[in-house]
Formats: C-alpha cells, sequence, structure tokens
C-alpha cells in the first residue's frame, strides 16, 4: 500500500511543483487558467483535446500527404495521438512490443476512419538491437517520413535491467528512443527536401524533469544506478536535453525537421482502481481535479505534429499546446551536447563495436 501512495505523490506533486515555482500574482492567474482551460496564444489549453487540435490544424496543413511513427501508441496518450491523426488522413506506422493489442488499436482506428492506413511493426524501445532492426525495417519499405512522436515511457518503481545491461527506464524512455531518432533522422531531412513539408520530431517529456539537479545528474550512474528512485530515474529519462541537441545539429545542417519536447500534463490512468480504501479514494479524488484526460494529454503533442503556428520552432518545450519554460539544466547547451556525445559513444561500442 505504501508503495501506491508513493505513485501518487510522483503523479500529483508535480502539478504542484509547477504551480507553487510561480509568485503569488502568478501562481493565482496561472491556476485559474489551467483549471479553467483558459486558452493560450496558441489558442489552445489545458482542456483542449486531440481531436480539437487535430481537426483544426487538417485544415491547415494537407494531412493526407504524411507518414508519422508514434511509439507508445497501443495505449493511453500515444493510443489517442495515433487516432487522431489518423482520423485526419495521416498514415500511421506503430511500432509495438505486444503486437496483439497494436493490431486492437489498428481495428480502433479503422472504426473511427475505414480508409486509414496503419502499418505495424515489431520493436522492444529497451532493446538496442530491436530498435535498430525496426528501423531498418521500416526504411527498407520506401516511405516517407514526416513525423516522428517519441511517445513511449515507463515507469518502474523497482530497479531493472535491459537486455543491453542498462537500467530499464533510461533504457527504454532515453536510449531507445535516442537511437530511433538517429538511425531516422536522414530519412526525415530527405522526406522535407523532396516534398517541401517541414518534417518534426516530438519527444514527449515531463514537468518532473524540473526535479533533476546536477548533483545528480551523472551519464554512467543513469545506466548503473547504486541507489536506486524510481521518480528520480523516470525525471532523469525526461530531461528535454536530446531535443535541445539535435535541434541545434539540424540547424547547423539546414535540414528542414524541426524537434520539439512537450509535457502532455499529468493524465488520469486507472493506476489507483485496484487500491481501494478511504485513503486512497480520497487522494485519487483530490489528485482527479488536476489531472487530464488521455485526449487532453494528446493535444500538445497533436499541436506540435501538425500546427502551422509551430512552424519553424525547434529546440522548444510546449505544454498545453504553448510554448513554456523548462528548467535551467535542460537549457544548457553544454550538458545537452555532453549527454549526446556519451550516448553516441555508448551505442556505437554496442551496437557497431567502433569508436564514436
Amino acid at each position: 500500500m505504501c508503495s501506491i501512495y508513493m505513485l501518487v505523490v510522483a503523479i500529483v506533486l508535480p502539478c504542484c511543483f509547477e504551480i507553487l515555482s510561480l509568485n503569488c500574482g502568478t501562481l493565482m492567474k496561472e491556476t485559474l487558467r489551467y483549471l479553467a482551460g483558459i486558452v493560450g496564444p496558441s489558442g489552445y489549453g489545458s482542456k483542449s483535446t486531440a481531436e480539437q487540435v487535430a481537426h483544426s490544424c487538417s485544415y491547415l496543413v494537407d494531412s493526407q500527404r504524411l507518414t508519422a511513427i508514434i511509439t507508445g501508441a497501443t495505449s493511453g496518450i500515444g493510443a489517442e495521438t495515433a487516432r487522431a491523426v489518423a482520423k485526419r488522413g495521416v498514415r500511421v506506422v506503430i511500432p509495438a512490443r505486444d503486437i496483439k493489442k497494436a493490431a486492437e488499436l489498428k481495428e480502433r482506428i479503422r472504426k473511427d476512419n475505414p480508409n486509414a492506413e496503419v502499418i505495424l511493426c515489431e520493436i522492444d524501445l529497451s532493446s538496442l538491437a530491436s530498435v535498430k532492426r525496426f528501423c531498418n525495417e521500416f526504411l527498407a519499405l520506401g516511405l516517407p517520413l514526416n513525423i516522428l512522436i517519441n511517445n513511449a515511457g515507463i515507469f518502474s518503481q523497482k530497479l531493472e535491467f535491459s537486455e543491453d545491461k542498462f537500467e530499464m527506464t533510461f533504457a527504454t524512455n532515453y536510449l531507445g528512443h535516442y537511437l530511433l531518432t538517429e538511425m531516422l533522422i536522414e530519412k526525415m531531412i530527405e522526406t522535407a527536401e523532396q516534398t517541401g513539408i517541414q518534417g518534426r520530431i516530438i519527444n514527449l517529456s515531463s514537468v518532473i524533469h524540473s526535479w533533476v539537479g546536477r548533483d545528480c545528474f551523472h551519464f554512467n550512474q543513469m545506466l548503473h544506478p547504486i541507489n536506486y528512485n524510481g521518480t528520480r530515474a523516470y525525471a532523469q529519462s525526461k530531461l528535454p536535453l536530446h531535443a535541445k541537441e539535435i535541434a541545434k545539429q539540424l540547424k547547423a545542417k539546414n535540414a528542414n525537421v524541426t524537434i520539439n519536447a512537450v509535457h502532455p500534463g499529468i493524465v488520469k490512468t486507472g493506476i489507483f482502481r485496484a487500491h481501494k480504501g478511504f485513503i486512497t479514494d480520497s487522494i485519487f479524488f483530490i489528485a482527479s481535479k488536476l489531472l487530464k484526460s488521455t485526449s487532453q494529454g494528446a493535444s500538445t503533442s497533436c499541436y506540435v505534429a501538425l500546427s502551422p503556428q509551430v512552424e519553424g520552432m525547434s529546440g522548444k518545450y510546449f505544454v498545453d499546446c504553448n510554448e513554456s519554460n523548462c528548467s535551467v539544466l535542460a537549457n544548457d547547451e553544454s550538458e545537452a551536447r555532453r549527454l549526446w556525445r556519451q550516448t553516441r559513444a555508448l551505442i556505437r561500442r554496442r551496437l557497431y563495436q567502433t569508436p564514436c
């Protein structure tokens, strides 16, 4: 029972942390804006849904010409993101570990849009070899690639290791997506050149990344932690440093591809339902007033993937479909570069047995 309380705290506190970091005047304004769903400069806010955003943007972009890869799309935010964009004619590629669940999602998508094109592939994001295999399989299809949404993520309270012997949360949430992006980015650049349509990479982050300080941000410790803490591991894996560095590299290449990070919000799940009791029910009732629906949680991914308002914006951080601020560490270009170099060297050694 103690573990479920800790998980509730880990989910709810980021909302409070974000609010309490503001001054008193801004506190009231931002709290009312969030709870009431008051829209920001983009025309969307915390209550906007993926359906609303995708529907609005479909009139402004030729979504019929787009191809998107969405990880973690068999449930939750990823499934809603896939459904919303596929309904607007985007060809959706769903790499999944559980192909049965992916097939079930495909059927649900086809009910919304009988003409939807959904391609299913196998992947285990915690395995570098599996990610490499998926990328090779996708590239062999000869399809264009306009949108890559690195949505998949796990939270583990106990220390586990991937088949590559790396901590599971970091391996899945960060390393897998790093390799996925690295292997597909040239295809995105090529597609953008051929079509004139800007390519977009979206990394799912979390406001909880603000909890990570420089003193506990060490690459080797994230790979092989000594004193494991699930919340800390999750926060570290969600730092938007990857987007910061890749945005810089894309700009240097003058590529017509952008990369941004999004915080989907703290989304309602059924995670507490099996734990009945007055305290648990009370905490869930209070938390539910701050939490988003799945569709609301998927709205920012859809906005950054499809909206013309985001044209040319790269290396940014979005919350509630509006540009926002991330932590000081997440804005540190030298840390972003260092993390990219360390990751690149690690993957080269592991997969290719070559120096960085």
